[in-house]
C-alpha cells in the first residue's frame, strides 16, 4: 500500500518541523519522526482511526500536538492534513 499526501499536508509537515527546529535542535526531526511512526501505524491498521468526518479519519501523532487526517483507501492511504490539534479537538478543518 502506497502513501499519498496532499501538498498542503506535506507542506504543512515540514513547515512545523522547521519551526519545532528553530526552537530546540533535533526537535524537529523528532516531530518527522513521530509522523513517520503514525503513518506507519495507519498504514498496518488503517480502518483504526477515528472517523472524524464522512470518510475522513484522524491519528493523533505521539509526543506532538498533532493530528494526521487521512483516507483509506483499498490500494492507498491519502493523508489529507497534518494538523494543530488541542485539548482532543481539531483546528484547521472544515467541510
Amino acid at each position: 500500500m502506497i502513501v499519498i499526501f496532499h501538498p498542503e499536508a506535506y507542506d504543512e509537515m515540514f513547515e512545523s518541523a522547521r519551526f519545532f527546529e528553530e526552537k530546540d535542535a533535533g526537535l524537529g526531526f523528532d516531530l518527522i519522526d513521530a509522523i513517520q511512526e503514525s503513518v506507519n501505524r495507519i498504514l498496518k491498521f488503517p480502518q483504526s482511526g477515528t472517523i472524524e468526518r464522512r470518510n475522513i479519519r484522524k491519528c493523533l501523532v505521539r509526543g506532538f500536538p498533532f493530528t494526521i487526517l487521512y483516507e483509506a483507501h483499498r490500494d492507498h492511504i491519502f493523508i489529507a492534513a497534518v494538523i494543530t490539534s488541542i485539548e482532543g479537538g481539531v483546528i484547521g478543518y472544515s467541510d
